[in-house]
C-alpha cells in the first residue's frame, strides 16, 4: 500500500510541477511526510524537484525573467540559514501544522485576490522567504506563487522564472540539509526508484500545460492548495 501511495504521489506531483511550475513540492512534501521521517521526506522532495528543474530548463529558458531571478537568488542567501535552523529545532507535528497553515493562508489570499505591486525590494523579500521555506520544509513555492499571482504574472513567465530559481535553491538546500541534518540510504534509494515516475509525470504534465488556459490554471491552483493544506492540518492533530 505504501509503495502504491508513493507512486501516485510522485506521478501526480510531477504532472503538476510541469504544468503549473510549483506543484511538486507543495503536493509531494505533505504526503511524503506521511510515509517517511521529516528529514527523508524533505530530502527526497529536494532531490526529485532538482531533477525536474534540470529536465525542464531547456524548454522554459525563453520564459525566464533574469532580472527577477537574480534578485530571488540574492534574497534566498539570507533565507537559507534561517530555514535550516527552524527545521533542526521543530518537531514533526509542529512541522506539519506549520506547512498546512502556510498553504491554507496562501490559498485564501489568492482566492480573495491579494494584489501587490512588484518591485526590486519585494523580489528580494520573496526570494528570502522562499529560501527559508526550502531548507525548513522543502517548499519554496508558496511565497513565489503568492507574489507572482498577486502581480498577475502570466503562467509562462511564472513557470519559467520559478523553475530556474528552483534549480539553484533546491541544489543549495539539499547540500545544507545533508550537512546539517544528515542523510541515509532510504533517501537515495527511494529517490532512485522515483526517477522513472518523475519522467512519466513530466511527459503528461507537458501535455496538460499546452491545453490549460489561465482560468483553469488558477482554479487548479486553488484546489491543489486547499486540499493539501486541510489534509495535512488534520494529520498534524492525529
Amino acid at each position: 500500500m505504501e509503495i502504491t501511495t508513493f507512486i501516485i504521489i510522485i506521478i501526480i506531483a510531477s504532472i503538476l510541477q510541469t504544468s503549473t511550475g510549483f506543484g511538486f513540492s507543495i503536493l509531494a512534501t505533505p504526503f511524503l511526510l506521511l510515509l517517511f521521517e521529516p528529514v527523508e521526506a524533505i530530502q527526497i522532495n529536494l532531490i526529485l524537484s532538482l531533477i525536474i528543474s534540470v529536465a525542464l530548463m531547456r524548454k522554459i529558458r525563453r520564459d525566464i525573467d533574469y532580472g527577477i531571478l537574480r534578485r530571488f537568488v540574492g534574497g534566498s542567501v539570507v533565507g537559507l540559514p534561517i530555514g535550516i535552523t527552524v527545521f533542526l529545532l521543530m518537531e514533526i507535528n509542529s512541522l506539519k501544522m506549520g506547512i498546512s497553515l502556510i498553504i491554507i493562508a496562501l490559498t485564501l489570499m489568492l482566492i480573495f485576490k491579494f494584489r501587490i505591486n512588484q518591485n526590486k525590494k519585494r523580489d528580494i523579500l520573496a526570494g528570502g522567504l522562499s529560501g527559508s521555506l526550502t531548507t525548513s520544509i522543502g517548499m519554496p513555492g508558496p511565497p513565489l506563487l503568492l507574489y507572482f499571482s498577486g502581480t498577475e504574472t502570466q503562467k509562462e513567465k511564472l513557470r519559467g522564472t520559478t523553475l530556474a530559481f528552483y534549480l539553484f535553491i533546491y541544489l543549495i538546500s539539499l547540500i545544507i540539509q545533508v550537512i546539517f541534518a544528515g542523510t541515509n540510504k532510504t533517501v537515495w534509494v527511494s529517490s532512485l526508484w522515483a526517477i522513472p515516475l518523475v519522467f512519466v509525470g513530466l511527459y503528461l504534465g507537458q501535455l496538460l500545460f499546452k491545453r490549460i488556459n489561465q482560468n483553469s490554471f488558477r482554479v487548479l491552483t486553488y484546489i491543489i492548495l486547499l486540499f493539501t493544506g486541510i489534509y495535512l492540518l488534520i494529520e498534524s492533530f492525529n
